[in-house]
């Protein structure tokens, strides 16, 4: 389905009706990794309904487990048209593996994935030893000990991270080894065999 129908639609859930949420879509504007805004006048803030319940359960979890954290929506569905210009930005590059391929699929683009982070009470976002689309190692949470005992990251940094993942988890969501700002709900096999995807 083209992005362009999902309002209505009664799979999907705007993200403003997430209590406790802010968004800020970093692929609207120059923010991210490819440096230009690529949604361009396309309405991408919303999620699958079940993503979209499994984040306003991390938000309870973070209001009684660190009162005055907010969490950051960066990226919520993400067109497969979209998807596909990412992953021809980086054709080419060692980096391409950090997109997922087209042909088989980002979750995003389900509405299932979701990449956020965590703002303190006055509004800014914490410290997480990279940025978001910070394509490097010190954005793995696979490598997190080793970036520990280098000092590619902090103790701070880490506990940070460390409070997201527990908010997501308990949410119902699963992180990825290689960005600590991404998590998936669902099964991703099972999500791209039957869930519908947005153009």
């Amino acid at each position: 389905m083209r992005c362009e129908l999902i309002a209505g639609h009664p799979d999907f859930r705007r993200l403003n009706t997430i209590d406790g949420v802010t968004v800020d879509l970093r692929y609207i504007g120059a923010d991210n990794f490819v440096g230009r805004d690529l949604y361009g006048d396309l309405d991408c803030a919303w999620l699958h309904h079940e993503a979209a319940d499994a984040l306003q359960r991390a938000v309870r979890y973070l209001a009684q487990h660190a009162p005055g954290m907010r969490i950051l929506v960066l990226d919520a569905l993400r067109p497969h048209r979209v998807q596909e210009m990412l992953w021809q930005h980086l054709d080419g590059t060692r980096l391409q593996m950090y997109v997922a391929d087209p042909a088989r699929g980002s979750i995003h683009s389900f509405g299932m994935a979701v990449d956020v982070t965590l703002l303190n009470a006055a509004g800014q976002e914490l410290d997480m030893g990279s940025r978001f689309d910070e394509l490097a190692e010190k954005s793995h949470p696979a490598l997190e000990e080793r970036m520990l005992a280098e000092g590619q990251i902090s103790h701070a940094q880490q506990a940070n991270r460390n409070m997201l993942r527990a908010a997501m988890f308990h949410g119902g969501f699963r992180g990825i080894n290689s960005e600590w700002w991404h998590f998936n709900c669902g099964d991703p096999a099972l999500v791209r065999q039957t869930y519908l995807r947005i153009d």
